[in-house]
């Protein structure tokens, strides 16, 4: 996990629930390209053909909610979102991505749809068009899990270091 994660904006509104971040239909997979090719389908049909590697979704209230799939994290990341800004994410979305390695941090940003956003993880600021905004910053063990690759890499980080 990069400190300073800069990208693209994709712009989405309140309420951005699992079932459009991955529609249920394509659950049945663990192919990780499935999950990537059908990214906020629901909301922007064409996001999928148009995200690129390094790009960060910035949304309104309760990004995250809905059912508790892990698949929608998942879909994001393999999608190439390197971030996912939001005011206010649903709790098990939040915790979801933490454990797949998905950075996320809640701010109240606002922005244009393809502006350039500067995401530092460590101070949990975002920046977009010159204006710094202050974010709620993760707490030091859940950068831990993130610099890690997520929850199971960490884990099994922690269970190596045991041995030793």
């Amino acid at each position: 996990m990069e400190r300073i994660i800069k990208g693209k904006a994709w712009v989405f509104g309140n309420d951005i629930d699992t079932d459009v971040i991955i529609p249920g239909k394509y659950l049945r997979t663990t192919d990780m390209q499935v999950f990537a090719d059908h990214a906020m389908e629901g909301v922007d049909p064409d996001f999928p053909q148009k995200v690129q590697k390094g790009d960060i979704i910035v949304a309104g209230d309760n990004f995250g909610c809905g059912s508790s799939r892990e698949q929608a994290p998942l879909a994001l990341k393999h999608a190439g979102v390197s971030c996912v800004v939001a005011k206010y994410f649903a709790r098990i979305f939040f915790r979801n991505a933490i454990n797949v390695g998905l950075p996320l941090i809640e701010a109240d940003v606002e922005c244009q749809e393809g502006d350039e956003v500067e995401i530092d993880l460590l101070e949990g600021t975002v920046e977009v068009n010159g204006q710094t905004c202050q974010g709620n910053k993760l707490p030091d063990f859940l950068l831990e899990i993130l610099t890690d690759g997520g929850l199971v890499a960490h884990r099994k980080k922690l269970q190596k270091q045991e041995n030793i």
